[in-house]
């Protein structure tokens, strides 16, 4: 793998992530009874993005690791992938 693959496949991933745990932990406005005008009533109170982020870069890195051993471990190769073809009889 290039390092400019792995870094597209960390960015990947970590936005992947990122997204995913956005609703984590998430208490809106409105849960916690005080809206403040001008807001929707949906927003949250305290997103916690940068401990959102840094949960996000760790599992992130977690997978990428898991994914480059897996392919530099050699069990599939790049020719594997390029004789897999699902529309041949």
């Amino acid at each position: 793998m290039t390092i400019t693959g792995g870094l597209v496949m960390f960015a990947s991933i970590w936005f992947l992530v990122m997204f995913l745990l956005l609703p984590w932990g998430h208490q809106s406005q409105e849960e916690s009874g005080h809206v403040v005008p001008g807001t929707p009533a949906g927003a949250p109170v305290k997103p916690g993005l940068g401990k959102k982020a840094l949960w996000a870069t760790l599992i992130a890195v977690l997978l990428v690791g898991a994914i480059w051993a897996f392919l530099a471990s050699g069990i599939v190769t790049r020719a594997d992938m390029m004789e897999f073809n699902r529309l041949t009889p």
